[in-house]
């Protein structure tokens, strides 16, 4: 059996894009009195769009983020120095 390594790398708009969309996502999760980090990891962990809030159109705007390519992003942003 041969060991093959998948690779996976989004663009660059495509990371600023889901920059901005997370950014709404968790003022909107904010301004209605949720824990922005509770809510996002839930809804990462389950994919079930009701940890996000409709304020702001924030869940439609987070569905439009395939949850591999959120998780490269969140990764990545964390392991840079």
């Amino acid at each position: 059996m041969q060991d093959k390594t998948m690779t996976f790398s989004i663009g660059g708009n495509r990371e600023e894009d889901i920059k901005k969309i997370m950014t709404t996502v968790y003022q909107a999760l904010q301004e209605k009195g949720y824990n922005p980090i509770s809510q996002i990891v839930g809804y990462i962990l389950s994919e079930d769009p009701t940890y996000i809030t409709t304020h702001n159109n924030a869940r439609s705007l987070i569905r439009k983020v395939d949850r591999d390519e959120l998780l490269q992003v969140l990764v990545k942003s964390y392991l840079q120095t």
